[in-house]
């Protein structure tokens, strides 16, 4: 009896003091996934290829990091239940995969699922969370991406809090992103257990659409920008709302392929590119690295962006920024163009959720326009130009002493 009560109070120490692995995403994580582009379709080729392309690219220099594997990387699990990847498509196995892109100055990222299958109907990690997270400590896992299908009479919170405490237990720090879909409201409750968490269904390469598949549905840019109103204050460094992984280069016009980065970049979002790397245009590329715009997204002040205007098809967003700056994004939601005026000494800008206020009558602020490079005159001129249809004007705004 009494070495039974001794293996029990030595349970309970570990579990209480399992934590999520702080100082990790401290500004959004920056990288690329298999799911968008390439769904079940993935090898260890196409994973050492992109690796590549992101160096050579100019992606890593411009902060991306994560090289993340989605659904359909399992192969079976063995006779003791440790799982293993398909031979047939990663033959090398993923260790030497993970190996591969750590020398390129990455990181490796895995995904799994809260049930007893993933949604691409592969092994998922109920009852094995501790077994897993051994495992990907032992390939060298940087990223755990963590789905919910297939999790009947599961409750959201504890699920992710078991595998959270499994990735703790096993030692090797993990950027943990909860892929819930916002069903539960995660925002509400993940901060401790993750470091980002999904507030949407899937998106889907369009920029104003609805993808019905009959039970469920994936959404465009614009949907799932309206879908989550009023969670703003739940994120912040080490904790942040994601709305998906972006469709930059998957199909969408370059207009729309710079509205939706912009408005990411606005929402504080992971900046987690979907698109082949191995195969951008130039427009692609230079959205994707865009710096000012990464800065803006990877601002330390960790605030995400609030709407300031919402008038039906037109819209304008802003985003605090460290050192009393800010950013600033118009957004023209129609297909059409539309003229802007914009005075901006009549306006007054107050975040509803913190406390920054932005009077432009008592101070003057110099524009910078992201996209171009160039200043755009200062706040004490109105702003005239045409927006072209499903297009942003994005400045960023320093203050003038």
């Amino acid at each position: 009896m009494k070495r039974v009560v001794t293996v029990f109070a030595c349970f309970i120490f570990l579990n209480v003091s399992a934590q999520k692995f702080e100082d990790l995403a401290l500004t959004p994580p920056m990288g690329w996934n298999s799911w968008n582009k390439f769904a079940c379709d993935v090898d260890e080729n196409l994973i050492r290829e992109t690796a590549d392309a992101m160096v050579t690219s100019g992606m890593k220099e411009a902060g991306y990091e994560y090289i993340v594997i989605d659904d359909c990387w399992h192969g079976e699990r063995d006779s003791l239940g440790f799982i293993h990847p398909d031979p047939d498509r990663f033959p090398s196995g993923m260790k030497a995969l993970a190996d591969y892109i750590h020398s390129k100055g990455l990181k490796f990222g895995i995904y799994s699922d809260a049930g007893w299958q993933t949604c691409g109907g592969k092994p998922g990690s109920r009852g094995r969370e501790y077994q897993d997270a051994m495992t990907y400590a032992s390939w060298g896992v940087d990223y755990l991406k963590y789905d919910w299908c297939n999790t009947e009479g599961l409750k959201a919170e504890g699920a992710y809090l078991t595998m959270r405490d499994a990735l703790y237990a096993a030692g090797r720090p993990v950027v943990f992103s909860i892929c819930e879909w916002g069903s539960d409201n995660p925002w509400e409750w993940a901060s401790p257990i993750g470091h980002l968490w999904r507030t949407t269904g899937d998106i889907y390469p369009c920029f104003d659409c609805e993808e019905d598949h009959g039970t469920w549905s994936s959404w465009g840019v614009l949907q799932i920008l309206d879908m989550r109103k009023n969670i703003r204050q739940y994120a912040g460094p080490g904790h942040w709302n994601d709305p998906d992984m972006m469709e930059i280069g998957n199909g969408m016009s370059e207009n729309e392929d710079r509205a939706h980065f912009s408005l990411w970049a606005m929402q504080a979002a992971p900046l987690i590119a979907g698109n082949d790397l191995r195969n951008m245009s130039d427009q692609t590329k230079a959205i994707l690295t865009n710096k000012a715009v990464i800065a803006i997204d990877q601002d330390s002040l960790g605030i995400q962006g609030f709407k300031y205007i919402d008038e039906e098809d037109f819209e304008v967003w802003v985003k605090p920024l460290v050192n009393e700056e800010l950013a600033v994004c118009f957004l023209n939601r129609s297909d059409q163009s539309r003229e802007l005026s914009f005075d901006w000494k009549n306006q007054v800008m107050e975040d509803p959720d913190f406390e920054y206020r932005y009077d432009f009558s008592q101070q003057k602020y110099q524009l910078v326009n992201v996209w171009t490079g160039k200043k755009a005159g200062n706040t004490q001129k109105t702003t005239k130009l045409t927006l072209s249809g499903h297009d942003v004007l994005m400045y960023r705004l320093i203050p003038v002493h």
